[in-house]
């Protein structure tokens, strides 16, 4: 009985908190970007939001971005990076791209936003999981901002916000500050 309670217990504590941060992170998110309905951030299982500043013009950011190719090399969340079509040597408003992070296989990602300098979303999807990542680049004085937020849907979410609710807020800030470095070294 008491293994019972016990139990019981923890998965209504574990179902009743929100991931740590995800409150403040939908505070925080951007009025800017518009959301598919299945992934509005509001309703989603899990959000994140993440920005930095870049000493860098949008278009160097961006063609550092788009490069999915060399993710693996600068930002340690990204493995194993490969387009589908194999012509493709950087993303495009039509490629769809097969990687690993965050120790899951993401085939078929695919491209659904797609605005140079500007808008890049992707859908990833497997069964256990489903996310829509969002990177938006806004021009500043001093070059832009890079805002990105990603939602996520599916079963798996529930042992993400319970046992690693900061980690893929932790790597989308090393993803950022990895670009931040390779941009502003490039302008």
């Amino acid at each position: 009985m008491n293994k019972y309670l016990i139990l019981t217990s923890l998965f209504a504590f574990a179902l009743g908190i929100e991931a740590f941060g995800q409150k403040e992170d939908l505070k925080n998110r951007t009025p800017l970007i518009s959301w598919p309905t299945e992934f509005e951030p509001g309703k989603s299982k899990f959000f994140v939001h993440n920005e930095i500043e870049i000493s860098a013009p949008p278009e160097v950011v961006w063609n550092i971005l788009i490069d999915a190719l060399t993710w693996e090399s600068w930002y340690e969340g990204a493995k194993n990076v490969s387009f589908v079509n194999p012509s493709d040597k950087v993303l495009q408003a039509d490629s769809q791209f097969n990687w690993e992070t965050m120790g899951l296989k993401f085939p078929n990602t695919t491209i659904k936003e797609f605005e140079p300098n500007r808008l890049l979303a992707w859908e990833s999807k497997i069964k256990s999981i489903q996310g829509y990542h969002v990177w938006l680049i806004v021009p500043t004085a001093e070059g832009c901002k890079v805002i990105t937020e990603e939602a996520q849907n599916g079963w798996l979410t529930f042992f993400e916000k319970t046992f690693q609710g900061k980690k893929l807020h932790n790597l989308h800030d090393v993803w950022l500050r990895e670009l931040k470095m390779r941009a502003e070294m490039v302008d």
